[in-house]
């Protein structure tokens, strides 16, 4: 017979890196679903609006931009109004942001959790990853509106839009996994993270058209990963049309690489994660 005490991690356990994480998500599948649908409740759970906010909070922050923005520096994006290219950029940024967040400090948030029961604790990181992305598809529905009402339509490529959805969901869980390491040892690096994210924020043609950017530094935007998968994302939502090859070949290549590097600094970092959490 075990003791309660006895249910505890394992550091000196051995863990294959990658094939051992991939193997939990799916024998953890359950557990999975059920933190998603957690993460979706308590986010708006003392709100008064509840999930209403998700479509409340995009609208009033846009609205403040088009205000200065569309009406005062009169912005203009060639063949769509300024209000859904503005709409679409915050909704995709502030998807990324809030994913980024949301699973880089999951594990610290979980930590009176995991001390207790023996879950793998990528689980929670990768529950809050794929919460951002249902948050954002049910955000979608403003920017559906005002492409109706403004008489942009909704072309048949929107039913596309989930892969750049997948794609990003992928790239915030490696970014998350590679915050999430960090933040056990050194807390502060959530706060540089937000830092960070808000930087990232600006080079990326979310809010201003990509047109005003002089050439010699339109570099410095393509080299910019969250510029292909919005692009990709637009292109699908209100564009009907296909991006250029190559930022679809960045955002999946992207993906590829943070998924498998964050996996695989946090396998490598497992044993002192534990004896800190």
């Amino acid at each position: 017979m075990t003791s309660d005490s006895d249910a505890r991690y394992d550091s000196a356990r051995r863990r294959r890196p990658l094939i051992s994480d991939f193997e939990n998500l799916r024998s953890y599948r359950g557990l999975l679903r059920l933190l998603v649908v957690r993460d979706l409740t308590v986010r708006y759970k003392r709100s008064s609006l509840g999930v209403w906010w998700t479509l409340l909070n995009p609208l009033l922050f846009s609205g403040a931009l088009w205000i200065v923005f569309g009406q005062i520096f009169r912005f203009e994006t060639p063949g769509v109004p300024y209000i859904v290219y503005l709409l679409s950029g915050v909704l995709f940024m502030t998807f990324f942001a809030q994913g980024v967040t949301t699973t880089g400090s999951a594990i610290v948030n979980s930590a009176s959790i995991l001390t207790k029961v023996s879950v793998p604790p990528e689980i929670f990181s990768f529950a809050a990853a794929l919460a951002a992305g249902a948050n954002f598809v049910l955000s979608l529905l403003p920017l559906l509106v005002a492409q109706l009402i403004l008489g942009v339509g909704i072309p048949w490529t929107v039913i596309l839009v989930p892969i750049p959805v997948a794609a990003t969901v992928v790239f915030v869980a490696g970014i998350g996994l590679l915050v999430a390491s960090a933040a056990v040892f050194f807390y502060d690096i959530l706060d540089l993270t937000a830092v960070f994210i808000q930087l990232i924020s600006y080079l990326t043609p979310s809010f201003y058209p990509v047109e005003i950017i002089p050439d010699q530094f339109i570099w410095l935007v393509n080299l910019n990963p969250l510029y292909s998968y919005l692009t990709v994302f637009r292109g699908f939502v209100y564009g009907g049309e296909f991006a250029p090859a190559w930022q679809f070949a960045y955002m999946f290549g992207s993906a590829i690489a943070a998924i498998l590097l964050g996996i695989w600094v946090f396998s490598r970092s497992w044993k002192n994660l534990v004896v800190r959490i």
